[in-house]
């Protein structure tokens, strides 16, 4: 891509990442891939916000020029330190030795150890000003969204709302750079609520904490850095984000996430009946088989739905590893106080139902039912399925 004009002397500058198979080494986007937001000011100071990774930094600094002499850049602003959007800075380095970074004193610091920056670092502070010319940059101290040294620039005249992974999403860009261009923007929407889940989710607080102090800034435009740039309805990703980050809270969807392993048939089989069951009682079901479905995307469902339900078999006395290792994702990821109920398959000693107590008991969890059966499902195990799926689903509408 090119870069794109944003407003008067305000230029996108930024990259597709298709050649990543994960994000942080975690989260799948080698099929949609994701990108990386640059940003350049042109003013009687020249400011670049945020940059890119090392990875794409070549590309990157290939399109900087198309816009800039960089060494005629005076400020770079570092919203947030992770490498996807600090890892182009000692290319940049190499040819503008004399540039001033901008950021949080916490950035300072994550400049000094990652990069070994010791100089020319300004700090700013909460609210600070900082006049380029016709133009005044804004600072706004956003901590944990989700490093604690993450803050969000604000273009005063123009109305623009940089904040970096805040309001980002997975997704390349699919030709287009803003959302009025964008001719799906429900499944850049899904990417935008996979992304705030997987990388966001455990600090949602203080997601929830900088939406509630950004609200009284007024925005034309919200320019992240992942994802599209929302010029025409901004207010649709800060909308999305902050029923997002109101989940923990409660009032999260009346529906089902159903997650299983088996090794053999015996739990699919039971894990099926349940399925059944619950959406005979007119609940929707989203189903996983956590062999078969990444556990990015089971995050995002167990985010969304207030109830869950894991069929998993013992594998050598324990709960089937797969599934643990989802639910140890889910406890990273603060998923907690949902109404829930295990079930499955053993074939002579099993602790696994002790072990998914004791994970409801730490995640508050409302455990309606805990139940094995030997071998294969009888009659007499899915016999019990209507009574319990009326019970569940119950509890999952009432829940606050």
């Amino acid at each position: 891509m090119q870069p794109r004009k944003i407003a008067d002397d305000i230029y996108w500058v930024g990259v597709n990442d298709r050649e990543s198979e994960l994000f942080e080494g975690l989260w799948p986007i080698k099929e949609y891939g994701v990108s990386i937001n640059s940003y350049v000011l042109l003013d009687e100071k020249n400011v670049i916000i945020d940059l890119s990774s090392e990875l794409m930094s070549d590309r990157y600094i290939e399109m900087l020029k198309q816009i800039v002499d960089l060494k005629k850049v005076d400020y770079v602003v570092l919203n947030h330190m992770e490498p996807d959007h600090t890892g182009a800075v000692l290319d940049l380095l190499r040819i503008a030795p004399d540039v001033i970074f901008l950021g949080t004193a916490k950035a300072r610091d994550i400049a000094a150890n990652f990069y070994d920056i010791r100089e020319n670092f300004q700090v700013v502070e909460d609210g600070e000003e900082l006049k380029i010319g016709k133009r005044t940059l804004r600072f706004y101290s956003i901590p944990f969204v989700h490093w604690p040294e993450t803050m969000a620039t604000y273009v005063v005249e123009d109305q623009i709302l940089m904040p970096c992974d805040a309001f980002g999403g997975f997704g390349a860009l699919p030709g287009v750079n803003f959302d009025d261009q964008c001719e799906d923007l429900s499944f850049m929407e899904n990417e935008a609520a996979r992304y705030f889940i997987n990388i966001v989710g455990t600090h949602s607080a203080n997601a929830k904490k900088a939406i509630e102090k950004l609200t009284p800034v007024p925005l034309k435009i919200v320019a992240p850095s992942h994802g599209l740039v929302w010029r025409e309805n901004p207010g649709r990703i800060v909308e999305l984000y902050r029923k997002l980050s109101s989940y923990p809270d409660g009032k999260r969807e009346k529906a089902v996430t159903l997650i299983y392993g088996s090794m053999y048939g015996n739990t699919r089989i039971f894990a099926e009946s349940v399925m059944q069951a619950v959406a005979d009682q007119g609940l929707p079901v989203e189903v996983f088989d956590v062999n078969n479905n990444h556990a990015s995307y089971i995050l995002t469902s167990l985010w969304h739905n207030e109830g869950v339900i894991i069929c998993a078999p013992t594998y050598e006395g324990s709960l089937f590893p797969t599934v643990t290792h989802v639910l140890n994702l889910a406890k990273i990821k603060k998923i907690q106080s949902r109404t829930a109920a295990y079930f499955g398959s053993y074939a002579w000693g099993s602790v696994a139902k002790k072990q998914v107590e004791t994970y409801a008991a730490e995640q508050k969890w409302n455990l309606l039912e805990n139940y094995q059966f030997y071998g294969r499902p009888k009659a007499a195990d899915l016999d019990l399925l209507p009574a319990f799926a009326k019970k569940f689903a119950d509890a999952v509408r009432a829940a606050e």
